[in-house]
């Protein structure tokens, strides 16, 4: 059987073509412990350095790619959705001849599904024509970096939708969205800018067993992947700034005309308050007091005076 659990958090997975000389083993480590990081490092002989970055308690700030004489050592991180906030997943890599190694703590479902392919037909594997570790850890690389189009997809969905959100006079929804839209792309942004560099040094990787030119050719595609990426995430993040302007713009001018209609009306009113005062003061002779009609006329003189000014407003339009 090629598929095999060889501890509580260890499956071991051996892709042998028999028209190969060669074969290799995959461990697929979830969540090790101090258990799992003893038993790599009695039987592989890695650094202690790198066997203590691996630890599924710790969580490198920073992707790196380190070749050691007989392996080399990769930390990368790969954007993931935890509830509606993107955070970094961690995945480390032990490759060498003959074998590979990731330690990750299970929450990377692409990963997850491409191994359990892999226990149901090695033979449906690329790394299963060439038995080459360098091609597998091309696979696996793939499968996470098409992922993350997954994501971009989802993105460009939240931006469609937030465009309907906006025009909608629903702005403090459109406020909290476009936040959270803008630090999902953020996030992404920051998980992946280091990714390009770190696969353009894998290209140079060597192989006993394929071609360099064949690993080459993996890698620069992954590369070009990683590009693409690059530049969706920047139209995104162009077009996120452009919905924020326009919202802010909406609500820049729903707030003018709240302001100015507060001020026709205050403007309006203060006449109207100041001739009350007068009327209301108690001087021995007021004009229209005793009129048996007084209070109609004051009235009458208030809406005349309100009518002007609604009137001059309009003409100069104000309203």
């Amino acid at each position: 059987m090629p598929y095999k659990k060889i501890g509580k958090k260890i499956e071991q997975l051996i892709i042998n073509n028999p028209a190969t000389p060669n074969k290799i083993e995959w461990l697929n480590i979830v969540g090790a412990g101090k258990t799992e990081l003893e038993f790599i490092r009695r039987r592989f002989g890695f650094n202690m350095e790198h066997i203590t970055a691996s630890t599924a308690t710790s969580f490198s700030q920073r992707p790196m790619a380190m070749t050691e004489q007989k392996y080399v050592f990769l930390i990368l991180h790969f954007p993931i959705f935890v509830g509606n906030k993107i955070r970094a997943a961690e995945i480390d890599f032990f490759i060498g001849h003959g074998y590979l190694i990731t330690l990750h703590n299970g929450n990377l479902p692409a990963l997850t599904n491409f191994f359990n392919l892999g226990k149901k037909d090695t033979a449906s594997l690329d790394a299963y024509e060439s038995d080459s570790s360098a091609i597998l850890l091309a696979e696996i690389l793939e499968k996470l970096i098409n992922e993350c189009y997954l994501l971009i997809d989802r993105n460009s969905r939240a931006i469609d939708e937030m465009e309907n959100v906006i025009f909608s006079d629903k702005q403090k929804k459109a406020v909290s969205n476009i936040l959270n839209l803008r630090h999902n792309i953020i996030n992404i942004r920051k998980i992946l800018q280091n990714h390009k560099n770190i696969l353009q040094k894998l290209m140079a990787m060597e192989s006993s067993v394929v071609p360099s030119g064949k690993i080459k050719d993996h890698y620069n595609s992954l590369v070009e992947h990683s590009k693409r990426i690059w530049e969706s995430l920047e139209n995104q993040k162009d077009m996120v700034e452009a919905l924020n302007s326009t919202s802010q713009a909406i609500s820049n001018d729903r707030m003018t005309n709240i302001m100015k209609t507060l001020t026709i009306i205050s403007v309006i009113v203060f006449p109207l308050t100041l001739l009350a005062a007068i009327f209301g003061m108690n001087a021995k002779y007021m004009p229209l007091v005793d009129n048996p009609n007084g209070f109609w006329l004051i009235v009458g003189l208030m809406i005349l005076i309100g009518g002007t000014m609604l009137t001059i407003f309009k003409n100069k339009k104000w309203l």
